[in-house]
């Protein structure tokens, strides 16, 4: 979050984003961020309190979102930057090693939202099949 929000912070101060659709996408970049730790957040506060929303079924209408949120992130900046830049080549982007950075943690964020999906729907499956509903806790109970 911090990289896309320092980069945000500069393409409005200095105006020189490569292309509009590069400062676009570092904005839409820092939404995803903010997204994950303000829901990720309430998810755990849900998860101490007890509340229906730490059923397997919330966490899964929240990681699916999460989910397409990070692809479309991360498919749209790396998309921007043609895959990639090499910055000891070029003189064009400003702020080049951010902007990697940014497209490598979009990608990896991706992935950890997909490894925590996959833990979702096998917790569902096991509390399927032990005889709960969709709105069983993600804890064990003791």
């Amino acid at each position: 979050m911090c990289i896309a929000a320092w980069l945000t912070a500069k393409y409005n101060s200095n105006s020189d984003a490569p292309f509009g659709s590069v400062r676009v996408r570092v904005r839409y970049i820092l939404f995803c961020s903010i997204w994950t730790i303000v829901m990720g957040t309430a998810f755990l506060v849900f998860l101490v309190l007890g509340s229906v929303m730490s059923s397997v079924a919330a966490h899964f209408i929240f990681l699916i979102i999460t989910f397409i949120l990070w692809v479309a992130a991360a498919a749209a900046i790396t998309e921007s930057l043609g895959g990639g830049l090499s910055c000891s080549h070029q003189n064009y982007f400003t702020y080049c090693g951010q902007l990697n950075a940014v497209e490598g943690f979009a990608w990896l964020i991706w992935i950890l939202v997909t490894i925590t999906l996959i833990m979702v729907i096998i917790r569902g499956i096991s509390v399927a099949r032990s005889g709960g509903g969709i709105k069983e806790s993600m804890t064990a109970e003791a």
